[in-house]
Formats: structure tokens, C-alpha cells, sequence
């Protein structure tokens, strides 16, 4: 099963994906803060991303910080539950009858917040064409919370660029891409521990993918990465060094046998390196896979077998075959019904294993099965009025969770163990109504997950209570309506039943509102006028326990494209 959430004029990545009751956002509060994502309580390090259909690999502490990737010119996300996935799509430049295009924006907003981004498209033939973009983030970051006290060392100064070259081949295409970010910023850490250690960072990839026909029987995808990052801590407990080498080479091969029927083999190598301050790693992965899919009149049926394998210098070998399977059957037109069942590995990360004083090398991987059943609708009524719903109930099984406890010989000191079993259960509801007229176009949605994932460790002081973090209802109502160029999007969440570990946590919601105007510039181009304003109600919340988020805060911007 997947969700596509399509991008559209936003600030940030983030304002987008909340709108997304089934995933959990890590948010440690305001441009600076670590975000990461989870999808139904499995947790950051086990919920893999995707930027253009290569994997972001983070062998250092498994948590991809979505600040580094550079996302503004998205043109949309995809959440692939099945997989456990988050995959962000860079937009295709759209050429009218002009060889060049493009557009420059400048926003600025509270907290002394600027946010400059740029980008140019070039047609370079009928079946090639370039892109460039850079933006930066500059924030003093600091905003108030609780009683007139004050989030400090916040601030951050962030450079990103990249260039994309797509081209067509006569039985295929191709898209390169080279990505570099560059930032400097403060690590305030916790409320309740204060600090004022920085945070210097760096992570440059080339990555490249190629799909070519070579018969209507055989289709070969090729995809390649190689990236670097590095991470410099300076700490009053000491300054520290991460410098992270990633390779990748992934093939996979499809196989038509008939109209209905295709087969399918997938191999993948990966090889990373980590030198740093604590300890220095080396990791081999491999991958492989044969699927077959059926796809019928009213049937449609995917069936896989994985295996994966992890070979670190100097430790044992780790591997898994995982099956998966997933069906889907047309009841009538519009509606359809649809499950899945998956396993799910995660090997254990650097951090976790090597770590001088804190690493567990003994670590097992944790094992997940995975099942989800569901049915959607959605009706057209004329051509101008759509109706959309589904219901989707999912189970998770977690097993071997990697948690962390303090040491039998100093309880002072805490280390990874596999001591957790999680079961989450729960469900998803989505209703919408849209209206596309000649004039204006409305577009309303509504959310809801109900997500148990308790504790099942047997002897645990927290056996069946809700996992830190995960809330157990989420609503999400959001309106989009435009008439004439004028665009108005409310949105509106709410997270209950969420704890840290200790205890119970307060209940949240936040409401924003964004308008835009676009104005066409005959023979020109097009301006574009945004304002927004969030957390309206100024509501005082943490979605990380002791990293307070912003209160009401606004931003503007103006955007040309030419």
C-alpha cells in the first residue's frame, strides 16, 4: 500500500509530511533541530528514505536527518507502508517554448529566519535537459517557551545546491544527480540540560539511474551512489569527529512473461566506512530478491523473497531472507480491497555495535512482521466533484527491539540491548471531497489514526503501555480551496496519548493557515505571493520530550518564476 502526498508552495518539508497521521515526526524544534521520520511506531533507524529512487544511507546512527537533503524542489512524496519507506521525488523542469526557466524565491519569518532558494532549467535537446538549484537556511533560532523562557543557541547557517541532468533514451531514460550541503549550527540540547556545543556538517553524493527496455520482454534498471558526510561536534565534555564513506550499486531485471504475468531479480552492494573521534567501522551489505506479479482484470497479486546480509570487519556476519506478498481485488469499479504481509529486518548500526563505552557488539537485528488489510473508494460525480475514503487496519510485530538501560556494572552509564517486543495495531481513516470547477477548486480531507503500540517484554516495569513518542490518536483535517489565482490552506492536527518513557505526555494540536496570490506577468512570468502563520492558537508542545517547539510564528515569501 502507498500515499502520495503531493508538494505544494510550502516553507518547509516538514509542514507537509505532518499532515500524514500514520507517520511520526521526530522534530527536535525550529530550523536547526534533528528531523527524523517513522512510519507506525517502527522507529526512524527502521524506516528507510529514498531521495529519487536511491537509498539515504546513515551507518553512524541509522536516523536520517531530513534537514540535510535538500528537498525544496520536490514535486512530491511517496509512503510506501509495505516497505516501510519515505521516498522524495525531485520535480522535472516543464519547458512552455523556452529553452530556459525557472524560478528565485526569498522568504523570511520569525526567530530572525531567512530562507533564500533559486533554481534554473535548461533544454538542452528534445530528450535533454539540465537543472541547478541552491537555497540556505539562516536563523537565529531562538524563540520563547513556557514562562517567558527562552530556546538559545538555535541558530543555523545552511548552504544546499544540486544539479540534475534527466535525459530520454528511445527505450528508456536516465537522471544524474549531484547534491551538496554544508551547515553550521547550535546543538541547545534538552530543557532540562542545556548546552552550548555546535554542530558543523558536510555530505556531498553523486547518484545516477537508468531504465532502458531492451525487448517488450526484458527491462533493466541500473542505480548507483557514492556519498560522503561528515559531523563535527564541539562539546565542553570534548570535541568529536564523524566522517561517513557510502558506495552503492543496485540492478534490477524485469522479465514479461504475458500480458498478466512478470518476473523480477533485484541485487544490490552497498559498502560503508566510518572514521571517527570514538571508534572507526567498516560495513558490506548485499541484497537480493526474486518477485513475481500478476495483474488480472480485477486481481492483482505481488509476491517477493529477500535475503540481506550485513558483513562488518572484524564482527559475524548478519542475514535474513524476508517474503512478503501483497494482493489486490476490484470489487467494483472504484473500490478496491488490499493487504499485505511482510518480514522486515534492521540491522543494528554503528553507534549501537562500536561505540567506546556505550556499544553492544552482541547485538542481534531487530525482526519485524509486518500485515495490513484495507479497502478504498472513490467516485467521480460528473467531472467536476471526486469522493474518496478508505479504511486500513495494520499489525506490526516487533521483535529483538533495540532499547537502551543502564549497565549492570554502573548504572550510570546506558547501553543498547535487545531486551523489547513491540506489537503495534491500529488503523487509518481518510475521507475527501473534492470540487475542480472552471473558476475555483476545493479540496477537503480528513484524518484519523488509532495506533496501539504498547510494551510486550515479558517482565518489563512497562509491559503493555504505549511506546515513548508514538501517539495513540491522530487527527488531521486540512482545506484547500483557489479561485482566480488566490489560494487558501488551513490545516489542522491533533496527538493524544503519546508518553516518554516516564510517564504520560499532554496532549497537542496546532492549527496554520497559508495564503497565497499568483499574478501572471504577460510575456513575463508568474509572482507569487505566500504568507503563512502557525501554530496559530499558540499551543505549547514537545514532540521530543525536554526540546520545546516554536509557539505562533509566521513566515512570508515572494517567488518569480520566469
Amino acid at each position: 500500500r502507498t500515499d502520495t502526498l503531493h508538494i505544494t508552495n510550502t516553507f518547509d518539508i516538514t509542514g507537509e509530511l505532518h499532515q500524514v497521521p500514520g507517520l511520526q515526526l521526530g522534530d527536535y524544534g525550529g530550523f536547526a533541530g534533528l528531523k527524523t521520520v517513522s512510519l507506525r511506531g517502527m522507529g526512524s533507524a527502521h524506516t528507510s528514505v529514498y531521495v529519487d529512487g536511491v537509498k539515504v544511507g546513515n551507518m553512524q546512527s541509522g536516523q536520517n536527518d531530513l534537514g540535510m537533503l535538500g528537498v525544496e524542489y520536490c514535486s512530491d512524496v511517496v509512503l510506501d507502508y509495505a516497505q516501510n519507506s519515505v521516498s522524495f521525488n525531485t520535480a522535472r523542469p516543464s519547458f512552455r517554448d523556452i529553452p530556459v526557466s525557472g524560478s528565485i524565491r526569498f522568504s523570511a519569518g520569525s526567530f530572525g529566519t531567512y530562507l533564500p532558494s533559486a533554481r534554473v532549467d535548461f533544454r538542452l535537446s528534445d530528450k535533454v535537459s539540465l537543472s541547478a538549484n541552491a537555497a540556505g537556511i539562516f536563523s537565529k533560532g531562538d524563540y520563547s517557551y513556557g514562562d517567558g523562557q527562552r530556546r538559545t543557541n538555535n541558530d543555523i547557517s545552511q548552504i544546499r545546491s544540486g544539479l540534475d541532468l534527466w535525459g530520454k533514451l528511445d527505450e528508456g531514460d536516465y537522471h544524474l544527480k549531484a547534491y551538496f550541503n554544508t551547515a553550521e549550527r547550535g546543538t541547545p540540547g534538552s530543557v532540562a540540560w542545556p548546552s552550548d556545543d555546535r554542530q558543523k556538517d558536510m555530505n556531498a553524493f553523486v547518484q545516477g539511474r537508468l531504465t532502458s527496455s531492451f525487448s517488450s520482454l526484458y527491462t533493466m534498471n541500473l542505480s548507483f551512489k557514492a556519498g560522503y558526510d561528515d559531523i563535527y561536534y564541539t562539546s565542553s565534555y570534548g570535541d568529536s569527529n564523524y566522517g561517513q564513506t557510502e558506495m552503492q550499486l543496485n540492478t534490477s531485471h524485469g522479465f514479461r512473461i504475458n500480458d498478466a504475468l512478470k518476473l523480477s531479480l533485484a541485487a544490490d552492494i552497498q559498502w560503508d566506512g566510518l572514521k571517527s573521534s570514538n571508534y572507526i567501522a567498516t560495513r558490506l551489505t548485499a541484497f537480493s530478491a526474486v518477485a513475481a506479479s500478476y495483474v488480472g482484470e480485477r486481481f492483482a497479486a505481488n509476491a517477493a523473497l529477500e535475503y540481506s546480509g550485513a558483513f562488518d570487519k572484524g564482527a559475524d556476519s548478519r542475514s535474513a531472507l524476508s517474503p512478503s506478498v501483497d494482493v489486490k481485488y476490484t470489487a467494483f469499479s472504484g473500490f478496491d480491497i488490499k493487504a499485505f504481509a511482510r518480514r522486515a529486518y534492521r540491522m543494528p548500526v554503528f553507534n549501537e555495535l562500536y561505540y567506546v563505552g556505550y556499544g553492544n557488539p552482541s547485538l542481534k537485528s531487530e525482526d519485524a512482521w509486518m500485515a495490513d488489510f484495507g479497502a478504498w473508494f472513490e467516485r467521480r460525480a460528473g467531472s467536476e466533484w471526486t469522493v474518496k475514503a478508505n479504511l486500513d487496519g495494520f499489525c506490526n510485530w516487533l521483535t529483538d527491539k533495540i532499547t537502551s538501560a543502564p549497565s549492570e556494572e554502573d548504572p550510570n552509564i546506558w547501553q543498547p540491548y535487545n531486551i523489547g517486543k513491540v506489537l503495534s495495531v491500529g488503523c487509518d481513516a481518510t475521507a475527501g471531497l473534492r470540487y475542480s470547477g472552471e473558476k475555483w477548486t476545493f479540496d477537503a480531507k480528513g484524518q484519523y489514526t488509532f495506533q496501539s503500540a504498547t510494551d510486550r517484554t515479558s517482565g518489563s516495569s512497562s509491559f503493555g503501555l504505549q511506546i515513548p513518542y508514538i501517539a495513540r490518536h491522530t487527527a488531521v483535517l486540512h482545506l484547500s480551496v483557489s479561485w482566480k489565482g488566490w489560494h487558501l490552506n488551513p490545516s489542522w492536527q491533533w496527538r493524544g496519548g503519546r508518553t516518554d518513557g516516564y510517564g504520560r505526555l499532554p496532549s497537542w494540536n496546532t492549527l496554520d493557515v497559508e495564503f497565497s496570490k499568483g499574478l501572471y506577468l504577460k510575456g513575463v512570468g508568474e509572482l507569487v505571493f505566500t504568507a503563512a502563520a502557525r501554530n496559530i492558537a499558540d499551543c505549547r508542545y514537545e514532540i521530543v520530550s525536554g526540546y520545546p517547539m516554536p509557539g505562533r510564528n509566521f513566515i512570508g515569501g515572494i517567488k518569480y518564476s520566469f
